[in-house]
């Protein structure tokens, strides 16, 4: 049974740690969903100037403008078929902030050519991501952003350098504190560090033909073009 990650990693799969690999084994074939809960250390922006934009995204639940240490995180990572017939896994990510809860929601589905993996962001999947897939010496993965494209109506056009930004995410497997270990860091290359987190979490499995997928765990509106 192939996930989608582990068809654009090829044998780079097979170098990732073991609860890595069961991790990003998730998706139809196997019947897994899996749902990390842990506490993000420290969740961070960049320079005031950059707040409007992270409020901007966060109506679309595209990151997160506030900051804080010790925040309650949940992730959840459920296979579907989209609207278009594609396999589809959910990255929602919660954090329970001081007052009020910040949701950043992407999904993810294999790219046409089985060679990338595509990433929708938000509520409406107005953004959309290359994600590339690397495992490190360590048996930890790293994924990059590539290019992104902004889609509504008939608009398709690639976000320019100034206004995008890269991702870069690193997680890991802890054997010591039996945790998984993420960061995440989104940077502008003109405006520097915009957002991100780190912190650790557990990880429990669950069958998606038992449980389904819960309602608002899906986007708003899906994206066909890749």
């Amino acid at each position: 049974m192939t996930s989608m990650f582990e068809a654009v990693m090829g044998a780079g799969f097979d170098r990732l740690h073991p609860r890595l690999r069961r991790r990003f084994s998730v998706g139809l074939a196997s019947g897994e969903a899996c749902t990390g809960r842990g506490v993000m250390d420290r969740v961070w922006h960049g320079r005031a100037f950059v707040k409007p934009f992270l409020a901007l995204g966060a109506t679309r639940n595209i990151l997160v403008p506030e900051a804080g240490r010790d925040i309650p995180f949940v992730i959840e990572n459920v296979p579907y078929t989209d609207s278009y017939g594609r396999e589809t896994v959910s990255f929602v990510r919660t954090f329970e902030l001081p007052g009020r809860s910040r949701r950043f929601d992407a999904q993810m589905v294999l790219g046409p050519r089985g060679d990338r993996i595509l990433d929708y962001l938000g509520t409406h999947q107005h953004l959309a991501s290359e994600l590339h897939f690397h495992a490190e010496p360590d048996g930890s993965l790293l994924i990059r952003s590539g290019e992104h494209r902004f889609r509504e109506g008939p608009v398709d056009v690639r976000v320019p350098e100034l206004l995008g930004a890269t991702a870069e995410v690193r997680e890991s497997y802890d054997e010591t504190a039996g945790r998984f270990r993420i960061r995440v860091r989104v940077v502008n290359r003109f405006l520097g560090p915009l957002f991100g987190y780190e912190g650790s979490f557990t990880a429990s499995y669950t069958g998606v033909r038992a449980h389904g997928v819960r309602p608002g765990l899906r986007p708003v509106r899906e994206e066909a073009r890749a």
